[in-house]
Order: C-alpha cells, then structure tokens, then sequence
C-alpha cells in the first residue's frame, strides 16, 4: 500500500506547510505505515510536550488525537478530511518524559457521507497503553 502512504505523507505535508496548530505543537510527528483506514505514527516527546509534572500533557493526547484522526480518514483517500465535532480522550498511564518516544495506532472505526469516526490509541516507551482518544 505504498500509495496509501505517499497519499497520507502528502496530506501530513499539507497540515504542516498551513504553519498553524500542528506546525507549532507536533513539527517531528512521523508516519510509520499507512493502509486504507488504519495509521501508525510516533512522536519524540519533547519538554514543550510536558505537563507541569514532567509527563506528557494531556492537551498533546487530544492533539495527536485529532490530528492522527483526521490523518487516518485520509488513508481512506480524503484529502480534505474535515474538522472535528466530537472529542475526548481516556487517560489509562503516563505517556512518557521528554526524549520517550510515543508512538499510535489511528484507526477509522466508521465513515459517511459528512462524518468519520476514530479512536486512537497512544503507547508509552515500554508499550503501554497510555490512552486512546475518539475523534
């Protein structure tokens, strides 16, 4: 599914060259695989990325949530993938200190003719589940 990835990579490329939210919160956000309807990505965690504890800052997870979201209703071949009208995240363990590297699984879970649906789900460096967002 090569071209799935290309396609996506070029919508990633497209959310970055807008120099807004994502240029400025997730700029090393990588796309690991591709395939109609699922995406897999990583994020080393950097000290922007923190809460005032030193771990990952929950704002980051409902970032990457509708960024991965929306990246994952690309991989069905949409290059404008909308915006989102629902969303939240669950927050199972820490997801990481600056230099971890997070990684997730964004996965369609339904789509229409004006909605899509995701969840995405976020693992720390020793491959816990740390959350998973629905977007």
């Amino acid at each position: 599914m090569a071209a799935c990835m290309r396609f996506t990579r070029r919508v990633w490329k497209s959310f970055v060259d807008n120099k807004g939210h994502d240029q400025q919160c997730i700029p090393n956000l990588k796309i690991l695989s591709a395939t109609p309807g699922t995406l897999e990505a990583s994020l080393k965690i950097e000290p922007y990325n923190l809460n005032r504890v030193g771990t990952v800052h929950g704002g980051l997870i409902l970032t990457l949530t509708d960024t991965l979201g929306s990246l994952a209703v690309a991989t069905k071949g949409q290059f404008m993938t909308g915006v989102s009208v629902d969303i939240g995240a669950s927050f199972v363990k820490p997801g990481g200190k600056a230099g971890d590297v997070l990684t997730a699984k964004a996965t369609v879970t339904g789509i229409g003719r004006s909605l899509a649906y995701t969840r995405v789900d976020f693992y720390n460096a020793a491959g816990q589940l740390a959350a998973y967002g629905r977007f």
